[in-house]
């Protein structure tokens, strides 16, 4: 080979090389992680948004209408149970009771006079008795006579005791009537809203027809979350199973204290596709249940099982038909298929398939990113 011929090969291979390194394709930049071992559990989730609720609600409202007299408390007032927090007027009901407790009195003393006079009847009676019996001068009739009267004088000395308890049967029933003007705490709580004003005019809410209530009190010495799950999963849900919580207003903050402690008796149908339970969960730390309100959003994971050292991969690198895109050690992707076990939001378990410190992309919906592709890590 002459020098010429030698100058164009070694032309013609630069100009090859040139061109293929030109055609060769940029690098996509993605991320991944490794595949590692660390807690993957299997959880189910609210399918829409939860709510704080307090252990205890109260609508408070008289049982009888009448005109607002008094309002003992305002918003946001802490009461103990059986303190008295409204009361409609009543003053025509105190004054019958006044008027009973003297007539109490009166029957009183009535039946104390009648059955002392029946018991002299009855002295009487006895007395010439005996003296019959000794055949002194007394008739038959005369006998009969203070018989028939003593037995008369005790007749009306049981109905005056009866006329005493009438008397009381009604001052109960007065006390009863001025009870039912009487807004008393059902329990120790926090007064939430109050929906009237002195002077104002109240009614009972009449059959059907819901009604503001004159006082809203909370229970919020203890409180929950009430969240719908998808009838689907909602039967493999147990009370007693832990679960955590999440607040809109707290960020990703989780509050894991939280137990299943009630799952209603049957699916709510709300919307025709989407039928689901109402779960609730009910937080124990003290530490979870700071700066919480009630009517809060929140949204709960009830744990159904878990492993502590679990070979496990990001849910987000897992495709369709449980397959990763691997990056190989010289750069490019590589599709591989896995067989998983448990899975949540965040990590799905792997029984085969995959080994501890394979490096799976995150960027599985970007552009470019596909089986066959170079990549380089994103720093």
């Amino acid at each position: 080979m002459n020098k010429k011929t030698l100058i164009i090969a070694l032309a013609v291979i630069a100009i090859g090389i040139a061109y293929f390194t030109l055609r060769k394709p940029e690098p996509v930049s993605v991320k991944t992680a490794a595949v590692e071992r660390g807690e993957v559990s299997a959880t189910v989730s609210n399918t829409r948004v939860g709510t704080i609720k307090p252990c205890r609600r109260a609508y408070l409202a008289p049982a009888t209408g009448g005109q607002v007299a008094e309002l003992h408390v305002g918003e946001g007032n802490k009461v103990k149970q059986g303190q008295l927090l409204m009361e409609v007027w009543n003053e025509d009901l105190k004054e019958q009771i006044k008027l009973q407790e003297a007539q109490i009195k009166e029957n009183r003393a009535t039946a104390e006079q009648t059955c002392l006079m029946a018991a002299s009847a009855q002295r009487e009676a006895d007395r010439l008795i005996r003296l019959r019996q000794k055949n002194q001068f007394v008739s038959e009739e005369q006998v009969d006579i203070k018989s028939t009267e003593a037995k008369a004088k005790r007749a009306a000395c049981a109905a005056a005791h009866d006329a005493v308890t009438v008397s009381r049967a009604n001052l109960d029933l007065t006390r009863a009537m001025i009870d039912r003007t009487l807004v008393l705490a059902p329990f120790d709580g926090t007064v939430a809203e109050i929906n009237v004003e002195l002077g104002e005019y109240v009614t009972p809410s009449p059959p059907g027809i819901p009604t503001l209530p004159a006082i809203d009190l909370l229970d919020i010495s203890c409180l929950y979350v009430s969240a719908p799950i998808d009838e689907v999963d909602a039967p493999r849900i147990k009370t007693g199973m832990g679960a955590c919580v999440s607040l809109d207003a707290f960020g990703s903050e989780k509050r894991c204290s939280g137990t299943v402690s009630r799952i209603a008796p049957y699916v709510q149908e709300k919307e025709k596709q989407a039928r689901t339970v109402e779960v609730e969960v009910k937080l124990t730390d003290p530490r979870d249940l700071q700066d919480l309100l009630p009517g809060y959003s929140a949204d709960i994971e009830v744990l159904l099982s878990g492993k502590r050292q679990a070979l496990r991969v990001p849910a987000e690198a897992v495709l369709d038909g449980n397959r990763v895109l691997l990056m190989r050690e010289d750069g490019v992707l590589e599709e591989r298929s896995f067989e998983p076990g448990l899975s949540n939001w965040n990590y799905v378990e792997v029984l085969s398939g995959l080994k501890a410190g394979d490096k799976v992309v995150l960027s599985v919906g970007q552009e470019g990113v596909v089986a066959g592709a170079h990549a380089r890590e994103q720093p």
